[in-house]
């Protein structure tokens, strides 16, 4: 996956990667079997089965989130803002369904 060229896109990039692989049999394979369970329910468990899905959704949001703030505190105020909302993009990009919480966390 190519990102944007922007300051921390190398840096982004890796963590990603690394989210991903650590997450792949976790929090990610959660996402899947809660949405694979929505996607097949019937009329009467969907609304149910759809709030299981966004809390799960939800919990790998905030796990991404808390990376994402993990390493901006490293950084001077005007580079934090900067590598949030670069971060942003590329979750949103690479996840859209984690994508649509990123900028509220």
């Amino acid at each position: 996956m190519r990102l944007r060229r922007g300051r921390f896109g190398e840096v982004i990039r890796r963590q990603l990667d690394v989210f991903a692989e650590d997450e792949a049999r976790g929090l990610f394979a959660e996402v899947q079997e809660a949405k694979a369970r929505y996607d097949r329910a019937d009329r009467d468990e969907a609304e149910e089965l759809y709030g299981d899905y966004m809390d799960v959704v939800e919990a790998a949001t905030e796990a991404l989130a808390e990376m994402r703030w993990r390493y901006a505190a490293t950084l001077d105020e005007d580079a934090a803002e900067e590598y949030e909302s670069e971060f942003n993009r590329a979750v949103r990009r690479r996840w859209p369904a984690l994508g649509l919480e990123i900028d509220n966390r």
